[in-house]
């Protein structure tokens, strides 16, 4: 179970997802940044201590003191670029048959999308500068993000924060968890892809931290679950999704 109170720990599990999405865009300058000045890698030890996980070995000892274009030369390499125009290390789920489960792209494409719409959410359409994949990791990221975001509030109000706990389970269990494996694998075969030392550190341990989090709220949605089982006979209660 959680360490710390529900809202905290809400927060600090929206602020890994949010800088493990940021950090996994195509860098900016911003990116930059925050890698060379060591917030990156001090806010990612933040939370993980806010969230009861020992930060793993491995971490860079001192800030990158790369340039922007060595950053960005890195991430198209590792992430963007390969073998036939094929990305070496793909961050869409899609790319990787096993996470299909034998189906088809468009359905597995719908049911991502399904969570997505539940919450009120859609991918950028064309006219807003950019088309994205619903099942790209750095989207699964900050749909997760939301949730916690929602999470929090929710805690905050005195809400029953369990939607936002199970779809977040759920979420993880599907898509996140198993993406972030399949990336870490992949990436742990390349001879090399000039990857900044933060961000390898952050694909290699990521699978980790998000399978601590799904563990987490598998336990805490039990434990709700049974506690409103002892109170109303759950058959008896149409429920939504994850209501």
């Amino acid at each position: 179970m959680f360490t710390t109170e529900p809202a905290v720990a809400a927060n600090a599990r929206g602020a890994l997802f949010r800088i493990a999405a940021a950090l996994l865009d195509y860098p900016l300058p911003e990116t930059r940044q925050v890698l060379v000045d060591g917030r990156a890698l001090s806010a990612l030890t933040k939370a993980l201590h806010l969230l009861g996980i020992s930060v793993p070995t491995g971490a860079p000892a001192r800030p990158s003191n790369g340039d922007l274009e060595s950053l960005q030369v890195g991430y198209t390499n590792t992430f963007l670029s390969g073998r036939k125009g094929n990305p070496r290390v793909p961050l869409m789920a899609s790319a990787y048959k096993h996470l299909m489960a034998g189906s088809a792209q468009g359905s597995f494409l719908l049911n991502i999308q399904a969570f997505y719409k539940h919450f009120g959410l859609k991918a950028a359409e064309r006219d807003e500068g950019h088309v994205e994949e619903p099942d790209h990791l750095v989207a699964m990221l900050e749909f997760c993000t939301l949730l916690c975001h929602l999470e929090e509030r929710a805690c905050d109000r005195d809400n029953d924060p369990g939607p936002y706990q199970r779809a977040q389970r759920d979420f993880l269990t599907r898509y996140l968890t198993p993406l972030t494996e399949a990336v870490r694998d992949r990436y742990q075969h390349l001879d090399s892809g000039g990857l900044e030392p933060t961000l390898a550190w952050l694909v290699r341990n990521l699978p980790e931290w998000c399978m601590n989090q799904q563990q987490q709220l598998t336990a805490i949605t039990a434990e709700a679950d049974t506690h409103s089982e002892q109170l109303i006979p759950t058959r008896s209660v149409p429920q939504g999704l994850w209501d």
